[in-house]
């Protein structure tokens, strides 16, 4: 990953969770920050995914609007 501008924040961990990332930077000899950074980019990314897509929504809808009586008779 690029070199890119850092901002500091503070906030508060559960403590297991923090020794456990704390003992896998130590491990993986990162810094914290860098699993942080990993962490919350994947989250991200999680997130970014689990959404659909507008275009696809749109045929979506459209398709419900089109064949929604046959999707009931289908579902019974």
């Amino acid at each position: 990953m690029a070199s890119q501008a850092r901002e500091k924040f503070a906030t508060q961990v559960n403590s297991e969770i923090l020794a456990h990332v704390r003992s896998l930077a130590q491990s993986e000899g990162r810094q914290l920050q860098a699993l942080v950074d990993e962490a919350l980019a994947d989250l991200i990314e999680k997130r970014r995914q689990s959404k659909p897509r507008s275009a696809v929504m749109a045929v979506y809808q459209a398709s419900h609007e089109k064949f929604g009586t046959l999707y009931k008779k289908l579902a019974e």
